[in-house]
């Protein structure tokens, strides 16, 4: 298919005092889904866009980023309320505010990675609290498209697992939008990465940036690799996005008393599982964290942001966008993710 142009570089600077506002408009576009199922369920559609509330801005969406995320609340497997819109993560400017609002004025440059669903659109209001302004030296597409899988990557590693310089680490699906920024994360830390990947083309990718050791799952036992790489050892921690498939390898791959950070489903929930399993294996710790647990107060959000801004700022993540799409062609940005046809970061572009 024929992904979206991405555009040069977006103006970084607010408007000029004095120059005229945007015409908000009362219709705007959005992707919005009435019934759960496949990405054919996803749907142009025209809304209506009305003033903001109290607390709330009006946001002109710049860019929207594509999270695996999105697909379980299409899906169904996290449930929403129907019709709904979709897409957790945007960037854009700040249009309007309503009444109560601070913290932010007309022509910031804003970001954000949390619901109320609905960044697959054109324009949207949205809670100034779970806004956070863009550093000058970060453009629109950049930050739509690091917000989830970075703030993603800084709470797991610094949070869920603290992450110290020496560690070796699993983290599977290496080469995916939140493994890439991770691999990089780790290795600036100091950290050793494992990373599992699905073909020899991903794990080249994984390793340019930083995974210093890919086990093609496909092929190789990830448990049986991780032990000979570790010297029998195993892991103290391991990153799971996968879910169901690799449920079992991850826990066998861990050093006693280890960690399981099991933090999505991209191969379907994890079956109910018998605790005895984790004294059999070890005395292992299990943990099902969220972004939004770990991002839930205004300080929280501000100094997940803030380290995140400060690593790619240093150039230690370097957030690599290797697909684009219109946002009337949402569907098959789904249709490709969903089918591991993407790698690294995607974007949505109203």
């Amino acid at each position: 298919m024929t992904h979206a142009v991405l555009p040069a570089k977006l103006a970084t600077t607010p408007p000029s005092p004095g120059a005229n506002p945007m015409t908000i408009p009362t219709e705007t576009h959005a992707i919005r889904f009435h019934q759960t199922g496949g990405p054919e369920v996803l749907k142009w559609e025209t809304v209506s866009l009305a003033a903001p509330g109290a607390g709330e801005v009006t946001l002109r969406n710049k860019a929207c980023g594509l999270n695996f995320i999105d697909t379980y609340h299409r899906s169904g497997l996290y449930p929403v309320q129907l019709p709904s819109g979709i897409g957790l993560e945007g960037a854009g400017i700040v249009e309007a505010v309503g009444p109560g609002v601070t913290t932010l004025k007309v022509g910031d440059r804003v970001a954000y990675c949390a619901a109320p669903l609905g960044s697959y659109a054109e324009w949207r209001n949205y809670p100034a609290d779970k806004l956070v302004k863009i550093p000058d030296s970060i453009d629109f597409n950049t930050a739509a498209a690091m917000m989830l899988q970075g703030m993603t990557v800084a709470y797991l590693i610094r949070h869920s697992f603290k992450v110290e310089k020496g560690m070796t680490v699993l983290f599977h699906a290496a080469a995916g939008g939140v493994g890439l920024l991770a691999c990089q994360w780790l290795s600036a830390i100091g950290a050793t990465v494992i990373g599992t990947v699905g073909s020899e083309e991903k794990a080249a990718l994984a390793r340019k940036h930083g995974c210093h050791h890919t086990i093609l799952y496909r092929q190789e036992n990830v448990a049986e690799k991780v032990r000979a790489l570790t010297k029998g050892a195993g892991v103290p921690v391991v990153y799971d996005s996968v879910g169901k498939d690799t449920w079992e390898g991850s826990l066998d791959s861990l050093s006693p008393r280890g960690m399981m950070v099991s933090f999505g489903n991209a191969s379907g929930p994890v079956p109910p599982v018998n605790l005895g399993i984790l004294s059999q294996k070890g005395s292992l710790y299990v943990t099902r964290p969220t972004l939004y647990h770990y991002t839930s107060t205004k300080e929280s959000l501000r100094e997940t942001a803030d380290a995140l801004f400060d690593v790619v700022a240093k150039g230690k993540v370097k957030i690599e966008i290797h697909q684009a799409y219109a946002l009337a062609d949402a569907a098959q940005a789904h249709v490709d993710l969903e089918g591991r046809k993407t790698t690294g970061s995607t974007v949505i572009l109203p």
